[in-house]
């Protein structure tokens, strides 16, 4: 999709003892220094199940914002001791909003086709801040179906597209393996869209 040879983290292993980069640093009650990750270090990557033997997983560009939600709606049963909870089964949704790219053959069109039709989609999260080995990121591993793809679009802003992907089950940690996060990848979910305009400076 790009050309480009960038690197996202000066000290990807944090061997300076400075951290990673982008990170911010601060120590716990017990002396310890305490990392923030970044909401950019957390990043996703999809394709299309049926693709697997040809095409690797692919970030989406100029994401502006992504959630991981796990939920697990059970009943509850009146008792004489207070209410008694009975949990449900468990559920993993993972929602993102990006910039609309032109084309045709831009992931989040990928998207957009996998929701209509229903196709098995493979999704990774990584955690850029947690590197495993060099190019792999500590992660997970889902499969599941695209439930929701919206665009919206007004006179000032861009044009933006939302998706929301469900998991067949609960996922499968990387165990210790990690996944594989190349540099053009890593260089793409670094992208904080900008305008052209003067910023002031």
């Amino acid at each position: 999709m790009f050309d480009m040879d960038l690197q996202l983290f000066d000290d990807p292993a944090g061997e300076s003892g400075g951290g990673t980069s982008g990170t911010g640093t601060a120590s716990d009650s017990t002396g310890n220094a305490a990392e923030g990750v970044q909401g950019k270090q957390i990043v996703y990557l999809f394709r299309a199940f049926e693709d697997r033997a040809t095409a690797t997983g692919a970030v989406v560009a100029f994401t502006t914002e992504n959630e991981h939600s796990i939920s697990a709606d059970g009943d509850s049963t009146a008792t004489k001791d207070g209410a008694l909870q009975k949990p449900g089964v468990v559920t993993v949704e993972i929602t993102g909003t990006a910039i609309v790219l032109k084309g045709d053959d831009t992931l989040g069109e990928k998207l957009r086709e996998a929701c209509l039709k229903n196709k098995l989609v493979e999704c990774w999260e990584a955690d850029l801040s947690n590197p495993r080995s060099e190019g792999k990121y500590a992660g997970t591993y889902y499969q599941g179906y695209l439930t929701e793809w919206t665009k919206t679009s007004n006179a000032e802003d861009y044009a933006e597209y939302s998706y929301t992907f469900s998991a067949n089950g609960t996922g499968a940690p990387d165990g210790g393996v990690g996944v594989t996060v190349s540099a053009e990848q890593q260089a793409i979910a670094s992208y904080v869209f900008a305008d052209t305009t003067a910023t002031g400076a």
